[in-house]
């Protein structure tokens, strides 16, 4: 069986990754022109996606570029990608992170997925997490699966959450009966 369109892998992944990467930090050093703020831009690919970062220099402050619970982080994020298919004409998965907000919020989200696990394992019952964000529900999917349990979102944007199921070989017959 043959496609129309290949997998895209090695080099040429490579290479339209960093072009994506190179495209992003050139929007982004205009906005932080207009914004009259100073940082750098770190470029790299991480899990089959561009990676860019905003450093704040050192009398740098970039909390006006987070936001509250990182919700300017997120639209920035969105105009970045935005900006990036307006250049390459294809839907961008590009992350973006200002100042170490996104790296901080994932060993948070770590340590909360860890605790969340082990109350599951202890009870044997699925655990709700409260309301998180895409990237955030994607640390937490990841953690959960590379503990051997299972995790699912529910809701609604901006309310959708994460439950986290004991795997099936981990659920006492006493407690599926009690369904």
């Amino acid at each position: 069986m043959t496609t129309d369109t290949p997998v895209e892998q090695g080099p040429d992944r490579t290479k339209r990754l960093e072009e994506e990467g190179e495209i992003a930090a050139d929007y982004l050093e205009e906005l932080l022109d207009i914004a009259d703020l100073d940082g750098d831009i770190d470029l790299d690919i991480q899990h089959d996606r561009a990676a860019v970062e905003v450093v704040a220099d050192e009398d740098a402050d970039l909390s006006m570029l987070v936001g509250r619970d990182g919700v300017v982080l997120e639209a920035l994020q969105e105009l970045t990608r935005l900006a990036v298919q307006a250049r390459t004409g294809e839907r961008s998965r590009l992350m973006l992170d200002i100042g170490g907000f996104r790296a901080a919020r994932r060993e948070e989200l770590k340590v909360l997925a860890e605790d969340a696990i082990r109350q599951v394992r202890e009870s044997g019952q699925e655990v709700e997490l409260d309301p998180l964000n895409a990237f955030e529900r994607k640390v937490v999917h990841d953690v959960v699966a590379a503990a051997g349990l299972l995790s699912d979102s529910r809701g609604v944007e901006p309310e959708r959450y994460v439950v986290i199921q004991p795997a099936a070989g981990e659920v006492d017959e006493g407690d599926a009966s009690a369904s």
